[in-house]
């Protein structure tokens, strides 16, 4: 699966118009990203396949699966907590 994080989190909510893109997907990758920042992960790049996985799971989340949302927020709090004790991840500068 190739192309940005933004592209990749798209593909993950089966989203394929750009009618979400600026209201809706990019503001949940944001979000993400800071929550993952409030609980100690300092590297957060978008080419990380971790990072990858945990915003994936976030969006599934918070994106429109009533049914599996609580299954993915439970994943992505799972991902965030080995994120965030991870010294490659919770060092300043990653």
């Amino acid at each position: 699966m190739a192309g940005t994080l933004f592209d990749r989190v798209k593909l993950a909510l089966r989203i394929r118009n750009n009618a979400f893109d600026d209201d809706e997907v990019q503001p949940i990758i944001d979000a993400c990203k800071l929550d993952m920042k409030l609980s100690g992960v300092n590297k957060t790049e978008d080419d990380d396949p971790l990072i990858q996985r945990a915003v994936v799971l976030y969006a599934k989340a918070m994106f429109g699966y009533s049914e599996d949302s609580e299954k993915f927020m439970k994943a992505y709090e799972f991902q965030k907590a080995s994120l965030s004790i991870a010294q490659d991840y919770n060092t300043e500068g990653g």
